[in-house]
């Protein structure tokens, strides 16, 4: 075993980026090894930690205790939690949270909770100093198997989700699949629709293995950190050929155009829709939408339909609690969505079961129609 695996590490995943290359340590008692982890591989003896609510009470302690264990200082904020802490209002205090630390090149801030502070907290280390090292420690398997690996990072604007941000990869992630386990079934369900999705972009295998083992991945164990460090190695993969997502990486947003604009048209009030179940909406109405173009089978979108709803998620836009506003402005969210090159949408399509594929002009006057059918008002 590396001599930079703990015996909690049960898998790593590399991500190859050159001289920003960095581990993805995947397995139980992670937070507890952090510090030593972290002492190994960083010369920095200080740390800023940004949590939020939900997660604090629960692992700040633990993280801090073995920080100090290694002899590293640490300071910690804790935000509220939700995806409205993807702000500029939440954004400025992290900054000064980091600069007060005296957070130095050697140094690291750590983000400790889910997507939201992962994608917030990357951000902050992005601009504070020019850029400054980032730890992630993902909490949310949402976190784990996605938004905490490959360097996006960013916060919301009243236009759209994820239009402020920078590119900062990480030097560390610890994803520690013990606090899995006090997720809620939703919270667990929707970062589900993440690991589904690699095996949709172009795994198939992948997705036949999930079609019979979702119940253990739930349930936890063997099956849960091998369905992570596929998810992982996928990410990792996808990443080292195309990090500025001039291409490839594209993929990744599978679901997401779709996804992104019924997060929008809810407000991002997190009661009705939370990021994996927009996900999973979005992967039904792209595959649906490349049936109803001739790319693919019904069939193919029944069966990923059939699947997500097996495990609990919606995959109806009539899912969504309250009411939606009309097709014309869900497209106002898609045309304002950051995979719009040229006035001309682009959307992530497929040929069947793992066999998406980047279309960079798809008509608006197609999927407005697929819209108004899906969603009538």
């Amino acid at each position: 075993m590396n001599s930079h695996v703990t015996p909690a590490a049960e898998r790593k995943v590399r991500v190859n980026l050159g001289d920003r290359s960095y581990d993805i340590l995947i397995g139980p008692g992670l937070i507890a090894a952090a510090g030593k982890e972290i002492a190994s591989r960083l010369k920095g003896r200080k740390m800023a930690v940004i949590t939020d609510e939900n997660v604090a009470p629960r692992y700040l302690q633990p993280l801090m205790a073995s920080l100090s264990e290694n002899g590293i200082e640490g300071v910690s904020l804790v935000l509220p939690a939700g995806e409205k802490t993807k702000s500029f209002d939440h954004l400025i205090p992290v900054c000064e949270t980091v600069l007060g630390a005296r957070i130095e090149r050697n140094d690291a801030v750590i983000a400790l909770g889910g997507g939201v502070i992962g994608d917030l907290t990357g951000c902050a280390a992005g601009i504070v100093r020019r850029g400054s090292r980032f730890i992630q420690i993902p909490t949310s398997l949402l976190a784990q198997v996605d938004s905490s690996v490959g360097g996006k990072t960013g916060i919301n604007s009243p236009h759209g989700k994820n239009l402020i941000g920078v590119f900062h990869q990480p030097d560390l992630v610890l994803a520690d699949t013990d606090v899995l386990d006090t997720l809620s079934p939703r919270e667990f369900r929707a970062g589900y629709a993440e690991v589904a999705k690699y095996g949709l972009i172009d795994k198939p295998d992948f997705f036949d293995w999930l079609e019979r083992n979702w119940q253990a991945v739930f349930a936890g164990g063997a099956a849960r950190i091998e369905a992570i460090a596929v998810s992982c190695q996928a990410k990792a993969d996808v990443v080292a050929a195309d990090e500025r997502e001039n291409g490839l990486r594209a993929l990744l947003n599978l679901g997401h155009t779709f996804g992104h604009a019924l997060e929008a048209a809810t407000e991002y009030d997190g009661a009705r829709l939370v990021h994996g179940e927009g996900v999973a909406i979005g992967m039904v109405l792209a595959h649906e939408f490349s049936a109803r173009m001739n790319l693919a089978s019904p069939d193919d979108a029944r069966r990923v339909e059939t699947h997500l709803k097996a495990v609990g998620l919606p995959t109806r836009m009539a899912d969504i609690p309250g009411s939606l506003p009309p097709a014309e402005r869900l497209m106002d969210a898609i045309a304002q969505d950051k995979k719009v090159k040229g006035g001309k949408l682009t959307f992530i399509l497929t040929r069947g079961i793992g066999q998406s594929f980047v279309a960079d002009d798809v008509p608006f006057s197609e999927v407005l129609s697929f819209l108004k059918e899906k969603h009538p008002q």
